[in-house]
C-alpha cells in the first residue's frame, strides 16, 4: 500500500458549549455517518462510515459502511456477524467505491439500546469502541470511545456523524445545526460526548393537558350556571 498523508489532527476532547445560530435547521436528513466499531482485527488500511439519524420517537435509522483496500485480505472486505436478535432488523449489502470492498449495514427503527449493541458487529475485535446514547429527561446524552492505538495510519479512515432531533448543547465534536460529526485519528484514542436538547417523546403532552383543563373548567362553569339558575328560580309549591 502506497504510504497517504498524516491524518489530521483529532478534535479536542473538551466539552464546550454549541452557540445556536440564526436561521440553522435544528433537524437534519440522514448524511454519510460515520459510527466507529471495533475494527482492531482489521488492523490499518480501513473504512469505518456509517448513517445515524435519530428520531423524534427516540428510535435511530442509520448506514454503517465498514470496508478495505480492495476487499484485503480475501478479496471481499470484513466479514461481518449481526448479532442473532437483530438480524431481522439489520440488513447487510455489498460496499465497493473508492478502490474499498466491503459492506454496508443498515437498519430502520432500532431503539438506543440496539444500536449500541451493534457494535458487536466488528466480530473477534469486539470491545476496542462503543457507543451509547440514553434519555436523560428533556435530553438526549451521547457518550463513548474509540480505541484506534492497533490501528496503522495507511489509508485508515474513521468518522462519525450522527443528526439530532434538537439542539446540541454541548459536543466535543464539530456541531452544525442539528449534526454532530467526529473525526478520529488512528493511533490514538478518541472520546465521543454530546448533548442534545430534545423533547421526550414519552411526557404527557402539552396540547393534551391544555385541551383537558380546557374541558374540566367547561364542565365547572357549566355547572356553576346551573346551580346559580337554580338559586335564583326556587322550585314553586302549590299549596295545598
Amino acid at each position: 500500500m502506497s504510504a497517504m498523508p498524516s491524518a489530521p489532527p483529532p478534535p479536542s476532547t473538551a466539552v464546550r458549549p454549541v452557540k445556536a445560530r440564526p436561521g440553522q435547521a435544528r433537524r437534519t436528513a440522514v448524511v454519510v455517518l460515520v459510527l466507529l466499531l471495533s475494527l482492531a482485527a482489521l488492523s490499518g488500511c480501513t473504512r469505518v462510515r456509517a448513517g445515524l439519524a435519530v428520531q423524534p420517537d427516540d428510535t435511530v435509522n442509520g448506514d454503517i459502511v465498514i470496508a478495505t483496500p480492495d476487499g484485503a485480505p480475501g478479496g471481499e472486505g470484513p466479514q461481518l456477524t449481526v448479532p442473532p436478535d437483530l438480524a431481522d432488523d439489520v440488513e447487510l449489502t455489498p460496499y465497493e467505491e473508492d478502490g474499498y470492498i466491503g459492506s454496508t449495514v443498515r437498519f430502520t427503527g432500532l431503539t438506543f439500546d440496539q444500536v449500541s449493541r451493534l457494535s458487536a458487529v466488528g466480530g473477534v475485535a469486539g470491545g476496542r469502541a462503543d457507543l451509547q446514547m440514553r434519555r436523560v429527561g428533556g435530553r438526549i446524552a451521547v457518550q463513548g470511545r474509540a480505541d484506534l492505538t492497533t490501528v496503522a495510519v495507511d489509508r485508515a479512515d474513521f468518522q462519525l456523524k450522527i443528526s439530532f432531533p434538537g439542539e446540541v448543547v454541548e459536543t466535543n465534536g464539530e456541531a452544525d445545526g442539528g449534526t454532530v460529526s467526529w473525526t478520529f485519528t488512528p493511533g490514538e484514542v478518541g472520546q465521543i460526548n454530546a448533548s442534545v436538547a430534545s423533547t421526550d417523546p414519552n411526557a404527557p403532552s402539552t396540547l393534551g393537558w391544555t385541551a383537558l383543563l380546557a374541558a374540566l373548567v367547561a364542565v365547572a362553569a357549566g355547572a356553576a350556571v346551573v346551580l346559580a339558575r337554580r338559586n335564583r328560580n326556587p322550585p314553586v309549591h302549590s299549596g295545598s
